[in-house]
């Protein structure tokens, strides 16, 4: 069994977590099988102490079209690869053996607002529907990104196998006092936070976010611990998002809302540990990674009954309405002010996040793999 595995996203938000998981759990479970991993030179930096069984082909042109569509053919069929592994619906067009893919989300479909014209819409939506009928067999990352495979695309359910995500080690901070107030003092944190982590696009539901904090601060503006509260939005600049910028002004929260570009895990997870609450009324994920992350860390969750959350959070968290900003604020409250409730979600916080592993779910990928090929 000879397995090509497209890492070139390692750095990528989300998808890389993904990759670097995925390959250092197949790494220790299958130590005699060949894998070959697909990657840019700064790429090789991430994975290192891989046992000797995997190797790297290395990609010179930064995914130039050409370069993925033929010249990675004519290398897959050199090195007599079984299997190629795409972690992403844009695989290459010529594979020349099985191939796999993961689809992690629908998002590109869902909201054709996101491109660029309507033409590139179509376009994408036509490289999807080819990806998806040429490729072996298909891993989502929950039941609700297969089911809406199944009907956006027509694909037959017995193609799909769902791996769930798992909790990155590094997003989890071990107790440490010192570490913990270190890191907020340098980012000049001193008063009580909500706490949103992820990207920056309107799926996310950040101004409903926005808004829904301005209407807790007005109902705190008389309590003299909470009406300290601050909102810290972590996954990009506010001055990149105009219209974020505006939402913030015209709600009356600029001086209590901050904005953060890129933070490592080192850093995020203290952010994590530190909040009051964790907020993540999305509008739609294909599996939603960072609530998740904070339950790891015993922060209590409040995010949206719709799309993946409640098949991945459970009843571990708080969920509301997306579209309701008054129905987030009320939970928001309800979470700050009711002990029980917070001590209830943040047990069963801790407990739901380990139910998913990495290592099952490389298991689960590695046994798949066995099973195309022996098909």
């Amino acid at each position: 069994m000879r397995i090509a595995f497209d890492i070139r996203k390692l750095k990528d938000f989300g998808i890389g977590t993904y990759i670097r998981n995925l390959i250092l759990n197949l790494a220790n479970l299958d130590q005699e099988n060949p894998y070959f991993l697909i990657s840019h030179e700064r790429d090789r930096v991430e994975l290192t102490n891989l046992p000797s069984n995997f190797s790297f082909i290395l990609d010179p042109s930064e995914e130039n079209p050409l370069w993925n569509d033929l010249v990675l053919h004519f290398i897959l069929k050199k090195r007599q690869i079984d299997l190629l592994h795409t972690p992403h619906y844009r695989a290459p067009r010529f594979v020349g053996c099985r191939s796999v893919i993961t689809v992690h989300d629908c998002v590109h479909i869902l909201f054709p607002n996101y491109a660029s014209s309507t033409s590139t819409y179509n376009q994408a939506r036509k490289a999807t529907k080819r990806t998806i009928r040429k490729c072996s067999h298909i891993f989502t990352v929950s039941e609700t990104t297969q089911r809406d495979l199944m009907r956006l695309f027509s694909v037959p359910k017995q193609k799909i196998t769902v791996v769930y995500n798992a909790i990155d080690e590094r997003a989890v901070l071990t107790d440490n006092p010192e570490e913990q107030k270190r890191v907020l003092e340098r980012y000049q944190i001193e008063d009580p936070f909500l706490l949103y982590a992820g990207n920056i696009k309107p799926h996310k539901n950040i101004a409903r976010i926005i808004e829904a904090f301005s209407v807790l601060k007005t109902e705190l503006k008389d309590d003299e611990h909470w009406k300290k509260l601050k909102l810290l939005i972590i996954g990009d600049e506010l001055s990149k998002h105009q219209f974020l910028r505006r939402t913030v002004i015209r709600s009356g929260v600029q001086h209590d809302v901050r904005f953060f570009g890129f933070i490592p895990y080192e850093t995020l997870k203290v952010f994590y540990k530190s909040a009051q609450i964790f907020v993540f009324p999305s509008l739609y994920e294909g599996f939603g990674l960072p609530p998740l992350e904070a339950m790891a860390n015993g922060t209590p969750v409040l995010a949206s009954n719709v799309s993946s959350l409640p098949e991945v959070l459970g009843d571990a968290a708080l969920l509301v309405n997306p579209e309701n900003v008054f129905e987030i604020s009320k939970g928001l409250k309800h979470l700050l002010f009711d002990t029980s409730l917070r001590s209830n979600l943040i047990e069963k916080g801790l407990e739901q996040s380990r139910k998913y592993s990495w290592k099952k779910s490389a298991e689960l990928v590695w046994k798949t793999y066995q099973a195309i090929l022996q098909n």
